[in-house]
């Protein structure tokens, strides 16, 4: 009982971190992986990092234990939505391609994240994610939250940054990353649906007896498929800098929080 009371708060305070970054952090928060791996998994990597990090920093229930386990809960939503951020980079370019493509209107229910996602954007995650995996990309991921503790420490300084803004505005920097890498993705097809547009305004007006309504939505969508084919090749290159953007901004957020 003794060795329980002296251990055990670390060991929670180590689980909520954990169990935090999986519920966000991509693949280990899918709806396909069941729930009962989910805490048994986590129960079991929380046991691995106590092992290195809990018996050094020993922790004692006390007034302040809950905003300790509030802030490990922070510590790790934060490092799951900065990872998470990055895969949405593929379903925004998605819908960006969908719109000009005319499938914005045929939105599907992703079975990843059970929210509605372009056809495109959905076809894009799930390339992403299957590429993630052939990368050791999960592996990486509990790599990092592991060693998380060497530098985030359970006994951090995260509210201070939280108060400074520092932690606001490394979100704010990133969520702009990731919009400026959506926009890259999806720019050889919007560019060419531009001007794929103004070739039929200057058909309509050269020729105003076609009808371009018409004519112009399937003319976008077998351009559309044609360059996609085109550019899947080079996604393998795009989506490994995807990847590698992801773990720098992961340990960026993992030495603002720890120095």
């Amino acid at each position: 009982m003794e060795f329980i009371s002296l251990y055990l708060p670390a060991f929670l305070l180590v689980f909520c971190r954990i169990s935090a970054f999986f519920v966000v952090a991509p693949v280990f928060s899918s709806r396909n992986v069941p729930g009962t791996f989910k805490i048994g998994f986590t129960f079991f990597v929380a046991l691995i990092a106590f092992t290195t990090v809990g018996f050094s920093s020993p922790v004692s229930f006390d007034t302040l234990y809950l905003l300790s386990i509030i802030r490990e809960l922070l510590v790790g939503i934060c490092l799951g939505f900065v990872s998470y951020l990055f895969f949405t980079v593929v379903q925004i370019a998605g819908s960006f391609v969908d719109i000009q493509m005319g499938f914005a209107i045929a939105n599907v229910i992703d079975p990843m994240t059970g929210a509605s996602s372009p056809v495109l954007g959905n076809l894009k995650y799930m390339l992403a994610m299957l590429l993630f995996l052939v990368f050791n990309g999960h592996h990486l991921l509990l790599k990092g939250i592991m060693e998380s503790y060497t530098w985030i420490p359970l006994s951090n300084d995260l509210f201070a940054h939280m108060y400074s803004g520092e932690l606001s505005d490394f979100m704010l920097k990133t969520f702009s990353t990731v919009f400026a890498l959506s926009l890259q993705m999806a720019a050889p097809l919007v560019v060419a649906f531009f001007l794929t547009d103004v070739g039929l305004g200057l058909l309509a007006r050269v020729a105003p007896q076609f009808n371009i309504f018409v004519l112009g939505m399937p003319l976008k969508i077998l351009l559309g498929f044609i360059l996609l084919i085109l550019l899947f090749p080079g996604f393998i290159y795009i989506y490994e800098d995807l990847f590698t953007s992801m773990f720098q901004s992961m340990q960026k957020l993992i030495d603002l929080m720890g120095k």
